[in-house]
């Protein structure tokens, strides 16, 4: 059985959670408690759970009064379990069913399941089938927004991910680019190699069911490291060491309203949150580290901070390399985005001296719903980005008109806007054909947002008031 017809099979069960008043959102999270218990005793790591609070425990109420042990068992599991990381998949836990019967209904069905089959494929690889099944399904929330797989692998292959380093993603969500980054540290060496230096990962995610879902990602990849529920732009993440690479896709949007204290060591103070962690990012690297990250358009032109900002990271680190995103590969969310690819030199390396540009939207298909994006769409950008994860190897501008380079002079000339492009229009972009709950969907976004921006900027004047 395959791992997308497992990963069907488990989503199936939804229908009967939403036959229990279960809104979409909380599905995976309530699968996520189920699945653990299966696992765990598929894989034998029992261990990890109190007494009494395993799957053989809950099996044996089947005539009656699972659901209040199934209760009871969630919050045993929060509070004594013998493992940190299941404490913390299992905390505040709260169960949305109503009914014995559909609990029951819903783990007959997990043990119907050929879970010999569903081992042999990988349980992280089946897990994380049903996070992008999620996704697909729920459609993006607010600021919150699902990286294709695509994307996220060429991305890992140009950084170069090695063997004893420290991975981050400060805004983690399912830990999708964390788990790519070990898949491909992992296909690069023996498996003695891997045991004997793994990398270690450090997480960020500060949406609560979506941190239960990062660490049951992680768990069943095997991965180790610092899990943070909380955020990144605020002291919690303090007691981090220096990683070798972030990468990572912030939320977009402002911050507006919230009433915790930002961290006092970003120079410059702006509500636009993909700022405010990109000013992160280039901060917290260590010296010869390495980062990759996807923002949108705006920030790559916009003035005041955003300027300010851009400027303080070309002479800070060596920002080398800006891929141009297609667009529409954002679900349900009509958003230009590009990544921004740098590194933070050793002393005396050399900082920004010049950014070369892959244009990957210009004259492109637009991706959307039905027309997915492909890891062949990347392919010519990771062999011209080149061996150097540092962004360092030879290039010729030759080699592709979507690929040539700016002077950091060029770029100042331009006041530091980084909106670079050279390429003409071929045809008309394609907005014709998207669907009408597409566009729609597109216009309660931009709505969103400009709304998010207003209320951000309402916020900074009235700090400022209040410093005055």
């Amino acid at each position: 059985m395959s791992i997308p017809l497992i990963s069907k099979r488990i989503w199936s069960l939804c229908h009967v959670l939403r036959d229990d008043g279960i809104v979409f959102h909380k599905f995976l999270s309530e699968l996520t408690y189920l699945l653990f218990l299966k696992i765990a005793e598929e894989t034998g790591r029992e261990d990890l759970l109190p007494a009494g609070c395993r799957w053989a425990d809950l099996t044996a109420h089947a005539d009656g009064g699972m659901l209040g042990h199934y209760r009871k068992m969630l919050t045993i599991l929060g509070e004594d379990a013998p493992d940190h990381v299941v404490r913390e998949i299992f905390r505040f836990p709260t169960t949305v069913f109503n009914h014995d019967e559909n609990l029951r209904k819903v783990v007959e069905g997990i043990n119907k399941i050929d879970w010999h089959e569903a081992k042999a494929d990988g349980l992280g690889a089946v897990y994380e089938s049903l996070l992008q099944r999620s996704v697909a399904e729920a459609r993006s929330g607010a600021g919150q927004y699902f990286t294709p797989r695509p994307l996220v692998d060429a991305m890992v292959s140009a950084l170069q991910p090695g063997l004893g380093e420290t991975i981050q993603d400060p805004a983690a969500g399912t830990a999708g680019f964390l788990i790519s980054a070990k898949e491909y540290i992992a296909s690069q060496h023996s498996e003695a190699s891997f045991q004997a230096s793994p990398p270690s990962y450090q997480a960020v995610e500060i949406e609560g069911d979506t941190y239960r879902l990062c660490l049951m990602n992680m768990f069943l990849h095997g991965m180790q490291g610092q899990f943070i529920h909380g955020d990144a732009l605020t002291d919690d993440i303090a007691d981090l060491p220096a990683p070798d690479v972030i990468i990572a896709n912030p939320p977009f949007g402002s911050s507006a309203g919230g009433a915790r204290a930002r961290r006092s060591d970003l120079p410059y103070s702006t509500s636009n949150k993909q700022l405010l962690f990109l000013q992160h990012i280039y901060l917290a690297l260590k010296p010869g580290g390495r980062a990759a990250v996807v923002l949108p358009d705006n920030v790559l032109f916009e003035e005041g901070a955003g300027r300010r900002i851009r400027t303080h990271l070309m002479n800070t680190c060596n920002v080398h390399t800006l891929l141009r995103l297609p667009s529409g590969i954002f679900y349900a969310a009509d958003v230009k985005t590009s990544v921004l690819f740098f590194s933070r030199p050793q002393e005396g390396e050399p900082v920004t001296r010049q950014i070369w540009v892959y244009d990957l939207r210009t004259n492109m298909q637009r991706f959307r719903k039905g027309r997915n994006l492909t890891p062949e769409v990347f392919t010519d950008f990771v062999r011209l980005y080149g061996p150097d994860p540092l962004g360092r190897s030879p290039r010729d501008p030759s080699a592709d008109p979507r690929f040539r380079p700016y002077s950091r002079e060029e770029i100042a000339a331009r006041n530091d806007n980084l909106d670079l492009r050279w390429l003409s229009e071929g045809r008309r972009e394609e907005l014709d054909d998207r669907d009408p709950e597409e566009i729609l969907t597109a216009l309660v976004q931009n709505l969103r947002s400009a709304l998010s921006d207003v209320e951000g900027i309402v916020s900074e004047l009235d700090r400022v008031s209040d410093d005055n």
